[in-house]
């Protein structure tokens, strides 16, 4: 249910309009936060909160001058979710094992 709200939302209020790639890797984000949440709820929503806080840190800081760094590139900014996916996802995730029932379909019985 949650996926098709967000598609809904991607489609008709966030791009306005249905095209290709339209989600541009954000479903990859949120692979990502499922595996950070260990497959639970409540971590889970925690670890997009902590992702989308990523993404909007890294839109606010496009063209502000930081201090000993300077003035960092957009395309560096536009990466930053991407590349502190991966970084939490290799040094703080640990061992998660996945749901047993993961690819396999459901058939309903009665």
């Amino acid at each position: 249910m949650l996926c098709g709200l967000a598609g809904a939302y991607l489609s008709i209020a966030h791009g306005a309009g249905f095209g290709r790639e339209m989600s541009a890797g954000k479903g990859y984000i949120a692979l990502a936060a499922m595996i950070f949440g260990k497959w639970n709820p409540i971590p889970t929503l925690l670890a997009c909160l902590l992702f989308g806080f990523l993404e909007a840190l890294g839109v606010r800081l496009e063209g502000v001058e930081l201090i000993w760094i300077g003035e960092v590139p957009v395309q560096v900014m536009q990466a930053l979710p991407y590349v502190l996916t991966v970084v939490l996802l290799a040094g703080f995730i640990g061992k998660a094992r996945a749901p047993g029932a993961i690819g396999v379909p459901y058939s309903k019985e009665g």
